[in-house]
């Protein structure tokens, strides 16, 4: 179970995340560091050819013994030919490392995030909203590729300037060196102070986003829902009290980010000012050379002017570490769910399925299942019935272990849930549930969902067996037509049979219905139930069911009411006893 560290720097996290990046963080760095090098390097030519001006046969060059001032001008000219290739070389390298780098961390961490987020509970979703969790898999994720795609290098590049030009100073002139290096402690503690105090303002700026997008996605999910009611204004208007509060929240990072570069120039202007006056006079008084005065004018300026970046470059650092700090929390969310040990190849399942003494509660809520005990023979079919909140639909998701019990033992072919490999549980089971999810696919797509290597006759087969054939031939391209987002361009009983060839397909030896007939009408139901008699032989079927006729037929009928088990029989005894299920039976069957 993984540790939460919110306490950790940002940075830190994503560091320690991105460990199996390293050879080619270094590589990057080190092409960036090589870059800045040889583009510090044309002020140092260009100070070595006035030197060559001035002096002429006394020139450093001519130093190394050539005197003549046309050879000299000529290594000077081979010298900035290769400089310059070789600062495009690694320009070039850098920028494809780093970006490459950014392209691949994006890749991986967006694919960790999901990964770990379907690990999660039921819970966990509960809680929170679909475009709070979109906004850190998508919007987070791409702030984080942002900054490492460039505001890593101008970091490092800084830095190079800040070291090679600092020690270049005081080896060339150290009696002026001071001046120009006397800004760099108020820029680098003002940097430092704006970086804290823009921390937590950018951690509001990606909560406000995480807000917008819950909203924005709520309402494309709703969208019929909004125009039935003619609710489109007070969406709108709901939708612009979000905006607004993000843009507020913007705008005061932006007032405070701002005003970082006018700061960083004026600290800038002193350090120019003062080796522009005192580094002339010592350039007229002989104490310095003229070429020496030329490289410390042209490289001051390569040393302060690349420090107004920084506030651009920290403000991308900000918003990164502000969306690193809620994509690391999404990953270090424990994961409540063990994945089990034991196998359970799906051919040896008999789908005997037992229920002992379980007790359940939803978070700080109180028990929706309550010291319930339950058998349910392998290859039978039992029903479960009750009125809405008894806790049935709770059987279902404790069984798929989307909710871990509190107290008690569920048990399939006498080996607990728990003990069971997650995979394997949940293969030997089939879902068909009333609340059918299609994704944005084909038909043919969608029914193959879970069986993804199943072919197209087998396809068809499980459609016919669901008698879905014969609606889907009809449909614009069969098999092939595309059912819409959440199937949307399908009936509710069109989806529902897709729903049980999907089931088919899967072939589970144990079957859950849960009011798999709830929502169609009675002409489509006569069909599901047909079509549910044929897949349900030999089998062990768990229904849940409100429509007391579907379920007539179950080898026993368990009663829930409260998260209790109150009566269990056949259909006939249960009549017999006169009891809660007769009295259901008479309020549907008309006879009350």
């Amino acid at each position: 179970m993984k540790k939460r560290r919110h306490s950790v720097h940002p940075l830190q996290r994503l560091l320690d995340y991105g460990h199996q990046y390293r050879q080619q963080i270094w590589l990057a760095t080190g092409c960036s560091i090589l870059n800045k090098l040889f583009d510090l390097a044309p002020p140092a030519l260009i100070g070595i050819a006035v030197d060559v001006v001035v002096k002429q046969q006394d020139s450093i060059i001519a130093q190394l013994g050539v005197k003549d001032v046309f050879g000299q001008f000529l290594i000077l000219s081979v010298l900035t030919v290769i400089v310059w290739i070789l600062e495009s070389v690694f320009e070039y390298a850098y920028a494809r490392l780093w970006r490459n780098l950014a392209q691949s961390v994006q890749h991986n961490l967006r694919l960790d995030a999901y990964k770990h987020l379907q690990e999660l509970e039921l819970a966990y979703f509960e809680e929170r909203s679909t475009g709070g969790l979109m906004s850190i898999l998508s919007d987070d994720i791409n702030q984080l590729e942002r900054f490492l795609d460039t505001g890593a290098n101008d970091l490092i590049q800084v830095a190079t300037t800040v070291v090679i030009i600092g020690g270049a100073f005081f080896v060339l002139a150290p009696s002026v060196a001071w001046m120009a290096l006397l800004p760099m402690p108020f820029i680098l503690w003002g940097s430092l102070a704006y970086q804290r105090l823009l921390a937590p303002r950018y951690a509001d700026v990606r909560e406000k986003v995480g807000f917008l997008n819950s909203r924005l996605a709520n309402n494309i999910s709703g969208i019929t829902t909004i125009k039935s009611f003619t609710a489109e204004t007070y969406e709108a208007s709901r939708l612009e009290v979000e905006s607004e509060s993000y843009r507020r929240s913007n705008t005061k990072a932006i007032k405070l980010s701002a005003a970082f570069i006018p700061l960083i120039r004026m600290l800038i202007l002193v350090g120019f000012t003062a080796l522009l006056l005192y580094g002339g006079m010592a350039a007229v008084a002989g104490k310095m050379s003229v070429g020496t005065y030329s490289v410390l004018i042209f490289l001051i300026q390569r040393l302060l002017w690349p420090l107004t970046r920084l506030g651009d470059t920290f403000d991308q650092y900000q918003r990164a570490m502000a969306s690193t700090n809620r994509v690391m929390n999404l990953l270090d969310t424990p994961i409540a769910i063990h994945p089990g040990r034991i196998a359970l190849p799906i051919e040896k399942v008999r789908g005997e399925v037992k229920f002992k003494n379980v007790t359940f509660a939803y978070q700080d809520r109180f028990p929706v299942i309550e010291n319930l005990s339950l058998d349910i023979p392998a290859g039978k079919t039992i029903a479960i019935v009750g009125s809405t909140g008894s806790g049935k639909s709770t059987l279902v998701k404790l069984l798929l272990r989307l909710y871990e019990i509190k107290t008690g033992m569920i048990t399939v072919d006498g080996i607990e849930i728990q003990d069971l490999k997650l995979q394997d549980l949940r293969r030997c089971i089939g879902l068909v549930s009333q609340d059918v999810f299609l994704f944005h696919g084909t038909v043919a797509e969608n029914i193959a969902y879970g069986s993804f290597d199943a072919s197209e006759p087998e396809i068809m087969k499980a459609a016919r067996v669901a008698e879905a054939h014969e609606f889907i031939m009809e449909l614009p391209q069969s098999y092939e037509t595309i059912v819409g987002e959440r199937g949307q361009k399908l009936s509710g009983g069109q989806r529902q049979r897709i729903a049980i060839a999907r089931a088919v397909l899967k072939n589970p030896p144990i079957l859950i219905l849960d009011e798999a007939t709830s929502a169609v009408d009675n002409e489509t139901e006569a069909a599901i139930q047909r079509s549910l008699e044929r897949i349900i032989v030999d089998r062990t079927t768990i229904a849940i069911a409100h429509r007391l006729s579907t379920i007539r037929n179950a080898d026993c009928i368990y009663v829930m009411e409260h998260g209790k088990l109150v009566e269990s029989a056949t259909h006939e005894q249960l009549l017999e006893r006169d009891g809660i299920y007769a009295n259901l039976w008479r309020v549907q069957s008309g006879l009350k």
